[in-house]
C-alpha cells in the first residue's frame, strides 16, 4: 500500500523549504511528504493523485499566496479529497481570516508564523490530527478500477474478462458509488464515455474491447515462434491439461484462448467432486492452479486470441488467427469446449448483460444483494450458482421443465440445496418472457402442468441451458454429429466422406483429419465432467506423441 500524503504549499520557498523539512524529520515513515510553491500545480496534481488511488491525509497551506488565497486552495482541495485534514498558516494579520475559513471550509486548524520549536508549536498539533484521520483511513483500492452502469452488457463484458482471468479490479457504479462519481466529475467523463477502466497509474482506457484490455496489462497476444509440436485450441479443463502433458514431455506446445483460461470450468463458482479436493474449490482456483503449472513446465498460452480457421497441406496445420497472423504446427488438439445455448424469449436478448446473464454467477454477485433472483437450468453448474448466490440474494428460484432435479444434477448438490432456506425449486416450469426498460425487472413464468402463466419481479436471470459446441469456425473436412459436436475416432471412421491416413486408422481421439484432435466437452460423446475432460487432454498428447513419431 502506498503511504498517505502530506501536502504544504507555500509561496515563500524558505517557509515551505522549513515547513517540509519539519514534516520529514517527524513523519516521513508513516507518510509521503509533497510540496510545492504553487497552489494551481497542487490542485493540478490532485487529479491525478485521485486517480492514481492515493490518499492525502493532510493539507498545510500558507495563506497568503499570490495565485491563490490558501482557504481558496483548500475549499477547492476539498472537493478532490474531503475526508483529508486542513491546516492553514497564517501571520498574526491574518488571523481573521484564519477563525472565518473554520466555519466556510471546516478548517480544523490554523498556524501562526513561525512554529519553532516545532515539538512544541507543530508537532502535537498535527499528531492530533493524523491520529484522527488515520482512525477513519480505509486503505484505498490498489489495481484496475472500473466505472459504468449497473445493467450495461459492456461493463458486463468486462467485469466478466477481467474476473474469468483473476485480474484483481474494483467495479465503481457509476450512479451509486461516491468515488465513481467523483472521479467522473475530475476527469470531464460523459455517461457514453463508459465503462472507463482507471489504470494503475492513474491514466483512463474507455470502452476497451477485451484485445486492448489483454494490451494494457500485457497479455500480448503474440506467438514466439511460427511452428510448434502441437497447438492446443481453447484453454478449459482439457486444453489446459493438454497444454500440462505437451510442455512437460518436451512439445513445443502453444495453447490459444479466445475468452480466459478456465473455459466454462473456469466460472463455476465450486466443484466439489473434484478427485484431490475433499473440500472442493471454485473453478476459478483450478484454472489457476493448471495455469501456473502449464506456464511452468514451458507452455505457452496466449490470450485473447480467436482461431478462424485451420488449413492442412502435407504434414502440418496452418491456423489462421482473427489478428491476421497464421501459425504452423505438426499437430492440434481441439479443446474449445461449449457455451450455454441462447434462451429464445421474448426480452431475453433485449435484457441480455442487463440483469440477464448466461453464466457469470461470480461476476454479477455483488449486484444482487437482498434482491430476488432466479435461475434457469438443472445441471450443476445451475446447483454451484445457486448455492454461490444465495450467499448474497434475498430469494434464489431455480426454474427446472422436468418435475425435480435427480436426473441432471449430483446428490450432494441436491442435498445442499434442499438445505439452504433461501432456494427454491420451482420445477416444471419455463419462462414465457422478460420485462424491463434498462433492466430486468420481472418474469413471467409459466406452470408446464397447469398453463397458468404468473408474473414474478426479478433482479436478475442466470442462465444454465444445455450446451452448444463452440465448433462454427471449423470447416467440412473436420467432421461433427448432427448436434455440431466433433466426431473422433471410431465414429469418425464411420462418418460419411471419413478422412484417414494412408496405412492406419484414426486414434480414439483424432478427428477426421489426421494430427487434428478433439478432447473435452467439444468431442462427441463426452461425459461433460471435469475430470474426464483433464483425462482426455492429457491422453491427447499420449496419441500426438504417437503420431509425431509416424511423420
Amino acid at each position: 500500500m502506498n503511504k498517505p500524503i502530506i501536502l504544504a504549499v507555500d509561496d515563500d520557498t524558505q517557509v515551505l523549504r522549513a515547513i517540509r523539512q519539519d514534516l520529514r524529520n517527524q513523519y516521513k515513515k508513516d507518510f509521503k511528504i509533497l510540496s510545492t510553491d504553487n497552489a494551481q500545480e497542487a490542485l493540478d496534481s490532485l487529479i491525478e493523485l485521485k486517480n492514481k488511488g492515493e490518499e492525502v491525509a493532510l493539507f498545510v497551506s500558507d495563506q497568503r499566496m499570490p495565485i491563490m488565497q490558501g482557504v481558496d486552495f483548500l475549499e477547492k482541495a476539498m472537493k478532490i479529497f474531503p475526508k483529508a485534514k486542513k491546516v492553514l498558516l497564517t501571520a498574526y494579520s491574518d488571523t481573521d481570516a484564519a477563525i472565518k475559513a473554520i466555519n466556510e471550509v471546516q478548517l480544523d486548524h490554523y498556524l501562526i508564523k513561525p512554529w519553532d520549536p516545532p515539538q512544541e508549536m507543530l508537532y502535537p498539533t498535527l499528531d492530533d490530527l493524523l491520529d484522527e484521520w488515520l482512525s477513519d483511513f480505509i486503505p484505498p483500492f490498489i489495481g484496475l478500477r472500473v466505472i459504468g452502469h449497473s445493467f450495461s452488457a459492456e461493463s458486463h463484458a468486462i467485469k466478466d474478462y477481467l474476473a474469468s482471468n483473476r485480474i484483481p479490479y474494483r467495479w465503481l457504479d457509476s450512479l451509486q458509488s461516491e468515488e465513481a462519481i467523483q472521479l467522473i466529475e475530475n476527469n470531464q467523463l460523459k455517461s457514453s464515455d463508459l465503462p472507463a477502466v482507471l489504470l494503475e497509474d492513474g491514466s483512463f482506457v474507455l470502452r476497451p474491447s477485451k484485445t486492448e484490455l489483454a494490451e494494457m496489462l500485457g497479455l500480448s497476444p503474440n506467438a514466439s515462434s511460427d511452428l510448434y509440436d502441437v497447438v492446443i485450441i481453447g484453454a478449459g479443463p482439457a486444453g489446459l491439461a493438454a497444454g500440462v502433458y505437451g510442455a512437460s514431455e518436451g512439445l513445443k506446445t502453444l495453447v490459444l484462448e479466445k475468452h480466459a483460461p478456465g473455459g466454462q470450468a473456469g466460472t463455476s463458482s465450486r466443484i466439489e467432486n473434484y478427485l484431490g479436493f475433499p473440500k472442493g474449490l471454485s473453478g476459478s482456483d483450478l484454472a489457476r492452479r493448471a495455469l501456473t503449472q502449464a506456464i511452468r513446465l514451458g507452455a505457452e498460452i496466449l490470450s485473447p486470441i480467436e482461431v478462424i480457421q485451420i488449413e492442412w497441406a502435407d504434414q502440418h496445420k496452418l491456423i489462421h488467427l482473427d489478428n491476421g497472423k497464421q501459425l504452423l504446427s505438426k499437430s492440434v488438439v481441439i479443446t474449445s469446449g461449449v457455451n450455454y445455448r441462447k434462451l429464445e424469449k421474448e426480452g431475453i436478448s433485449e435484457l441480455t448483460g442487463a440483469g440477464i446473464y448466461y453464466g457469470a454467477a461470480s461476476t454479477e454477485a455483488s449486484a444482487c444483494i437482498d434482491k430476488p433472483i432466479f435461475i434457469i437450468g438443472g445441471g450443476n453448474s445451475a446447483g454451484q450458482a445457486a448455492m454461490y448466490l444465495s450467499r448474497f440474494a434475498a430469494q434464489v428460484s431455480i426454474l427446472i421443465r422436468k418435475d425435480n432435479l435427480s436426473i441432471t444434477m449430483s446428490a450432494y448438490l441436491i442435498d445442499q440445496i434442499n438445505n439452504t432456506e433461501n432456494i427454491q425449486v420451482m420445477p416444471c416450469s419455463e419462462i414465457v418472457s422478460a420485462a424491463g426498460q434498462d433492466k430486468l425487472e420481472g418474469l413471467r413464468i409459466q406452470n408446464l402442468v397447469t398453463s397458468e402463466i404468473a408474473e414474478h419481479p426479478a433482479s436478475a436471470l442466470f442462465i444454465f441451458i444445455g450446451a452448444k459446441p463452440i465448433t462454427d469456425w471449423l470447416n467440412e473436412d473436420i467432421l461433427k454429429d448432427s448436434k455440431g459436436f466433433v466426431l473422433t475416432g471410431l465414429e469418425a471412421r464411420k462418418a460419411k466422406n471419413k478422412k484417414e491416413a494412408k496405412g492406419r486408422q484414426a486414434f480414439s481421439l483424432e478427428t477426421s483429419v489426421p494430427g487434428v484432435f478433439a478432447a473435452g466437452d467439444v468431442r462427441s460423446g463426452a461425459m461433460n465432467r471435469v475430470a474426464s475432460a483433464v483425462g482426455e487432454g492429457a491422453m491427447a498428447i499420449s496419441y500426438v506423441h504417437q503420431y509425431l513419431a509416424e511423420i
